[in-house]
């Protein structure tokens, strides 16, 4: 049987391409596929312990068996990721874009009548990381397990915390110093529960979605360091801001 196989970040740099078809034995599982690359690809083999990999857009554990068809990602850990616009009050915007994350127009959008707080968050390029100077960053996705990631952490952010409005976006490709790679933005009738669900959104959009950072330095670029996303994708419950 034959699979489609996608790679990204550091992995993708390992095996030298972002896509691949395998052939596979039948009842072949996930484990026996990652193996296959691991005999070609030494390094690669060295990554076991810090991938993750999905099944159709959805996380999966090494055990899974394979289908014909199927769609497998292997996942570095996340450096932590369209809708567009014109929705209403009480739902969500959720976007990955490749230009300027326009805040104030996001944010204008989730603003209602009842609504007496609304909670900002801006993840923004600085210009040193590891006491070394940064030129610019580079952001990639697996878009389509993303975008269905960051939904369920909106739709986890509305059932969870008392909240109204809920935006998610994250940028890709090259940002600048000084530019947002990511928006959170929460509205609601009042302050704890918007900061509350601000701050468990980019938490959890940090740790579970497959966003890649590569860090570019005056002598040289490296994959950011991220988390290992959960298994099985088990979004954490709320916590109080103490």
């Amino acid at each position: 049987m034959r699979v489609r196989v996608l790679f990204f970040g550091q992995l993708k740099e390992i095996v030298g391409r972002a896509e691949d078809q395998a052939e596979l034995m039948d009842n072949a599982r996930l484990e026996d596929l990652f193996a296959s690359y691991g005999e070609r690809y030494p390094k690669l083999a060295g990554f076991r312990h810090s991938v993750v990999a999905s099944v159709n857009q959805s996380f999966a554990d090494w055990s899974s068996p394979l289908a014909a068809g199927d769609e497998v990602a292997f996942l570095p850990p996340v450096s932590g990721g369209a809708g567009k616009p014109g929705v209403a009050p009480s739902e969500l915007v959720i976007e990955i874009v490749r230009e300027v994350i326009r805040t104030p127009e996001i944010s204008a959008r989730l603003k209602a009548p009842k609504d007496g707080a609304i909670v900002v968050f801006e993840g923004i390029v600085r210009n040193e990381s590891g006491g070394r100077r940064t030129l610019y960053l580079e952001y990639e996705a697996y878009e389509a397990m993303a975008l269905k990631q960051m939904h369920v952490i909106g739709e986890a952010m509305r059932s969870q915390f008392d909240v109204d409005a809920v935006a998610l976006v994250h940028r890709l490709g090259r940002l600048e110093i000084g530019e947002t790679s990511v928006l959170v933005a929460v509205s609601s009738a009042h302050r704890r529960e918007a900061f509350e669900a601000c701050r468990y959104g980019i938490d959890t959009l940090k740790q579970t979605t497959p966003i890649w950072k590569k860090e570019f330095f005056e002598d040289g670029a490296v994959w950011a360091k991220g988390e290992v996303p959960p298994l099985p994708s088990n979004l954490p419950k709320r916590e109080s801001i103490k």
